[in-house]
């Protein structure tokens, strides 16, 4: 596999890891999701500084309002985080 789907599989492979935690294997309940950024993103949370900050950032990845995150939400946060530490100017 390329670096790209290697990457791709194992995204699905930890959200999958994650979601396996209760009935509901297609969606991160709200713990789960606090399970999963705690152990796959310790670095994020330490930098945060602010519990609040993980409360905000778990609420904010539910964008339908069903109170879970599934693999399409989970997704968007991986991106987006991508993104920000990336850190390069975007063109216009």
């Amino acid at each position: 596999m390329t670096q790209l789907e290697t990457a791709m599989a194992i995204l699905m492979k930890t959200f999958d890891k994650y979601a396996a935690g209760d009935s509901n294997k297609d969606t991160l309940s709200k713990a789960e999701a606090k399970t999963l950024l705690e152990t796959e993103l310790p670095g994020l949370l330490k930098a945060a500084k602010n519990p609040g900050e993980v409360e905000k950032l778990l609420k904010g990845l539910d964008f339908n309002g069903d109170s879970e995150v599934d693999f399409s939400e989970f997704v968007v946060l991986v991106a987006a985080l991508t993104c920000a530490c990336h850190n390069r100017p975007t063109k216009k």
